[in-house]
């Protein structure tokens, strides 16, 4: 009886590694703590705030706000109001200044917590293009040229979470 118990649980033991190594191999292309692995590790590891600091203080690379862009599936040109700097002056530049690094990580931990509460990144982008009566019949991604506007957002994603409703 007692190996009837040990077997099911070597099983669990192995159905958890073979989740960890399928998330794992489903973001092996994109570097820890970039703008593309937060969206899909949106509240990861210990030390991850502060980490977050130190890259948006680094600067973001051109390559991975490209990575960010492709992993959403959006166009540079949909956040050209949202980013604190036009995309021709992006294009000229390697690094990216603190302010648009900030920006860049703010899109990524929203799309992060819009794919982890719709059921899909579809929906998630549905409902940031479609005005919202909580947000005074105006589109949840047209507040997001503002640190402001991002809590806005965040802050309705999270009651639709809990469903709780405005």
């Amino acid at each position: 009886m007692g190996s009837k118990n040990k077997k099911p649980e070597g099983n669990q033991k192995q159905d958890i590694l073979s989740s960890d190594i399928a998330k794992e191999s489903m973001t092996s292309y994109v570097s820890k703590y970039s703008p593309s692995w937060v969206v899909n590790h949106p509240k990861d590891a210990p030390g991850y705030h502060l980490e977050l600091i130190e890259r948006i203080r680094q600067g973001v690379k051109k390559s991975d706000w490209k990575d960010l862009i492709h992993h959403i599936g959006s166009t540079e040109k949909e956040f050209e109001d949202i980013l604190p700097t036009s995309i021709s002056s992006m294009q000229k530049k390697e690094v990216y200044s603190l302010e648009t690094s900030e920006r860049i990580y703010e899109i990524s931990r929203l799309y992060g917590l819009g794919y982890e509460v719709f059921d899909s990144p579809d929906q998630f982008k549905n409902w940031l293009m479609t005005p919202s009566k909580a947000l005074g019949n105006k589109r949840p991604f047209d507040f997001l040229d503002s640190s402001f506007g991002f809590e806005i957002v965040t802050n309705e994603i999270i009651r639709i979470q809990y469903n709780v409703y405005s």
